[in-house]
């Protein structure tokens, strides 16, 4: 059965031990470290211990490649992967999500596709690459600002992630990306989104991209990678709501999965 995980990232501004805290009392099976701005998320023993303090395990770690961490762990793409590998090893993870690089990191880009197949030889680690969306201020006008391609069905990665919130942006369908890449799905964000200009990581079922279609396909499918909902709880006015929007990602992943309660 799929192992239904919470991103740390799902709990901001909490920090990542909250997020562990939550997946424990909600039921979640596992926690994906968001490696960012948040200290505790960019210290491998801090991870471990807070995995065996609430007996949970980490299912993924996410590299620290968003626009607002270009610092942290350095500034070489490159070292940011490896530290990401050493990190996942470590604590018992199989995942590492990347992102495709930024148009103006170009000369990342051109070695990107084959860069990730050798770190994935060389480490024994899946670096899931993830889909993203045009950047746009406006429903209609988009730039593409990620090489070689927002879409990683178009490259010969080995391993994928889809992230519903940016398929929904992008105007993608992510069943369609899902067949497009067969076995070398890896890897779900669930969330939802809307054709909004804004990447809302929505709680799912609340946007309109087909969350529980996409669940059910890869219900039908066959599909054994790992689910992790990352969803945006920033405005909630407080840790109950926050908790109460946790919980509902939980049971809707549960639900169109058919996946029982552990």
């Amino acid at each position: 059965m799929n192992r239904i995980g919470l991103s740390t990232s799902s709990v901001y501004p909490e920090s990542s031990a909250h997020a562990f805290a939550h997946a424990a009392r909600l039921g979640y099976d596992a926690v994906e470290v968001m490696v960012g701005i948040d200290a505790l998320s960019q210290q491998t023993a801090a991870i471990q211990q807070l995995s065996e303090h609430h007996g949970i395990a980490v299912c993924s770690i996410h590299a620290p490649c968003l626009l607002f961490t270009q610092r942290v762990w350095g500034s070489e793409p490159w070292g940011k992967l490896e530290r990401s590998a050493e990190m996942a090893a470590a604590v018992g993870a199989e995942v590492v999500v990347v992102h495709p690089p930024f148009r103006w990191q170009r000369e990342y880009a051109a070695g990107f596709v084959d860069g990730i197949a050798a770190l994935e030889e060389s480490t024994g680690i899946a670096f899931a690459v993830e889909n993203m969306y045009p950047w746009r201020a406006s429903q209609r006008h988009g730039v593409e600002m990620y090489l070689p391609s927002r879409d990683p069905s178009a490259q010969p990665f080995a391993n994928a992630t889809v992230d519903l919130s940016h398929a929904a942006i992008a105007g993608d369908d992510p069943v369609a990306m899902a067949e497009r890449l067969g076995p070398r799905l890896r890897h779900v964000h669930l969330t939802d989104g809307t054709l909004s200009a804004k990447d809302e990581h929505l709680v799912p079922g609340r946007g309109t991209v087909g969350a529980a279609a996409f669940l059910q396909h890869l219900a039908r499918t066959g599909f054994d990678g790992e689910v992790v909902v990352e969803i945006n709880t920033r405005r909630c006015s407080s840790v109950e709501e926050r908790a109460s929007d946790l919980l509902e990602s939980l049971e809707f992943a549960r639900e169109h999965l058919g996946v029982a309660a552990s």
